[in-house]
């Protein structure tokens, strides 16, 4: 049976990005980065599993939580003020970070095609990241990229609670796992006013010479299905849109996910495509 491994590397701002790999039994095909959304994190709901069955195909896994999550390993609360701390250039920055483990061989994998997957907002992170540094050697493995009901924007948010935003310094948000209020600092949203254009999905998307596998829930009610469309729209004829029926934000998966559960329709259906599209791009 394939293996799990945990590990722990510097990431932005010289804090720790936690993450596991999902070794594989026998050679190894290529690599999947996979990346959560807001309030994620690297156990959450259907992430292990879709990592089980990338591992099964024969590709090394490494699911890892962004360094300013406020999450380490298990499904304990949040620091808050890590948390509170988080931006896109951090996300992006720890992208590049595990990129640059696998290259120096921290990491299991190294030198094998890679596929950057990501949840939501973790989707948002691996398009700036694919598109901003496109022309670097840490992507020069990368085959592909997969959003899973990922937004089409970096942010999304009315001009007046831009600015509400703006003079208070922070917008709450609870969560609803650990009960905890949680705080965005509005340096997120400054770090976009300064570089428009880097936070500029569309052109972003524009910009990532590998194709991009977009997977959306059209039951999702947390980011709009339309989103996928634009998506698709601006990676243009690289993007490869497939839509799942009745699927949710999650893809019908609780968190935390019971392995031994029976699987959702929709969960299955995603796993599916993502299987599906690695096989096509990791030959």
């Amino acid at each position: 049976m394939p293996t799990m491994q945990d590990w722990t590397i510097p990431g932005a701002l010289d804090q720790t990005i936690a993450g596991t790999t999902h070794l594989v039994e026998g050679e190894a095909r290529g690599v999947v980065l996979v990346a959560h959304g807001f309030k994620g994190y690297k156990d959450y709901g259907f992430i292990p599993l879709l990592a089980a069955r990338l591992a099964s195909e024969r590709l090394i896994v490494h699911r890892f939580n962004f360094s300013h999550s406020g999450m380490t390993h298990g499904h304990g609360p949040f620091d808050a003020d890590l948390f509170r701390n988080d931006t896109w250039n951090r996300q992006v920055e720890d992208i590049l970070a595990v990129q640059s483990a696998l290259i120096d061989g921290t990491l299991v994998g190294s030198g094998r095609p890679q596929v950057l997957f990501g949840h939501s907002r973790g989707g948002v992170t691996a398009i700036l990241a694919a598109g901003r540094w496109a022309d670097d050697e840490r992507m020069s493995l990368l085959r592909g990229v997969i959003t899973a009901a990922s937004p089409a924007r970096a942010c999304s948010l009315p001009d007046d609670q831009r600015e509400a935003f703006l003079r208070d310094g922070f917008i709450d948000s609870p969560s609803a796992r650990t009960g905890q209020t949680l705080r965005i600092d509005a340096g997120w949203l400054r770090e976009q006013q300064a570089d428009p254009e880097g936070h500029d999905l569309a052109t972003q998307a524009g910009r990532v010479r590998v194709p991009v596998g977009i997977v959306h829930g059209l039951a999702d009610r947390t980011v709009s299905p339309d989103d996928a469309v634009f998506l698709a729209e601006a990676v243009g004829e690289r993007a490869i849109m497939r839509m799942i029926q009745d699927g949710d934000h999650v893809f019908n998966t609780p968190n935390p996910a019971d392995a031994g559960a029976e699987p959702s329709r929709q969960r299955l259906e995603m796993e599916q495509v993502v299987v599906d599209l690695c096989a096509r791009w990791i030959r």
